[in-house]
């Protein structure tokens, strides 16, 4: 099992206060987590401030952009991957996206990971592209992807979408891996499909193992009938970790953190049905005995991969020393 942490440096406001980290906090964070003996180090992806976040908050949060924060994340460390949970593909241009990927790939000898997906807020998206504002998102993200594979492998790109168009494009260099790795976010089937088609693997949030393992199976069903093997598409999560001595402890720790704004920001999309009873069974949030129990469950319904996992607190040393809990107790109970 691989067990990654999403950084702060998109997070303010969302489910942290307002201030939160700096960008010396988000780099040194990721750096103990290679310490730590964490696979992956993941930045979350905002152009503009959500609408809820401010009706929330009097100050705008610092939102820090992903690839650029990656870029100093590989320089000082020297194995750990670099993740994306999530870049959101349909605000970015293909072409310049490319490049910064495979530059990135480049300063740190092949260890970039993309995930990709729509948002999960389409308010940010309206006020970045106006203009778009009648475009299908999801259409963006499989043009979106089908250009970034074109740019990544042919000598010379040439793409022709219905959104996206460019001809004879020279983009290099390529990316060190081939293919470099893209998990297509999200829960619904349309990122199922995705995944299947055109990605090394599917990036799910907050979902709990039954729906996991029956997702999963519609995904390879998707695959095969694409021609390609289920086998070379990893099952990754992204979870909520918030560990305490009792579950009641861990219960407390979350409901007074600002994660319980951003779980009901999702009600109508991502957590729709979703109670806070259910919120607590389904992510990583219990005692150390019960988060293990969870991820055992989450590893026997497929999961091969925890990304972008989503560490509880209301500063950042209480960030860091869930993440360090979550290193002490549960990466040595799955490291074979």
């Amino acid at each position: 099992m691989k067990f990654g942490i999403e950084t702060p440096n998109c997070l303010a406001g969302m489910m942290y206060p307002v201030p939160f980290a700096t960008a010396r906090d988000v780099v040194d964070l990721a750096v103990e987590a290679e310490q730590l003996g964490y696979h992956d180090v993941g930045c979350n992806d905002h152009l503009s401030t959500q609408q809820y976040v401010r009706d929330a908050w009097v100050t705008p949060p610092d939102y820090f952009e992903p690839l650029i924060t990656l870029s100093h994340i590989a320089a000082r460390t020297s194995v750990l991957r670099l993740s994306t949970a999530i870049l959101v593909l349909p605000m970015r241009s293909p072409i310049l996206a490319a490049k910064q990927i495979a530059t990135l790939d480049h300063l740190s000898d092949g260890r970039v990971i993309i995930g990709a997906a729509v948002g999960g807020y389409r308010d940010e998206f309206e006020t970045v592209l106006p203009e778009w504002a009648d475009r299908s998102r999801a259409e963006l993200m499989h043009e979106g992807i089908q250009a970034l594979r074109v740019l990544f492998e042919a000598p010379s790109s040439t793409f022709e979408g219905r959104h996206y168009r460019f001809e004879g494009v020279e983009s290099y260099p390529k990316p060190v891996q081939s293919p470099l790795p893209i998990y297509s976010g999200g829960n619904v089937e349309g990122s199922l499909r995705r995944a299947a088609e055109l990605c090394q693997g599917w990036l799910p949030a907050k979902l709990g193992p039954g729906q996991v393992k029956e997702k999963r199976a519609r995904l390879d069903a998707y695959a095969r009938d694409a021609g390609r093997d289920p086998a070379d598409i990893t099952t990754a999560l992204q979870s909520v970790v918030c560990i305490g001595d009792t579950p009641e402890k861990a219960r407390e720790l979350l409901e007074k953190s600002a994660f319980d704004l951003f779980r009901k920001s999702l009600a109508k999309t991502m957590t729709k049905g979703v109670d806070i009873d259910r919120y607590i069974d389904i992510n990583l949030i219990g005692t150390p005995d019960q988060v293990c129990e969870k991820v055992a469950a989450f590893q026997d319904a497929g999961v091969e991969h925890f990304c972008g996992t989503l560490f509880v607190g209301n500063t950042v040393e209480e960030m860091a020393d869930q993440i360090r809990l979550f290193a002490r107790h549960v990466l040595p109970a799955f490291s074979g």
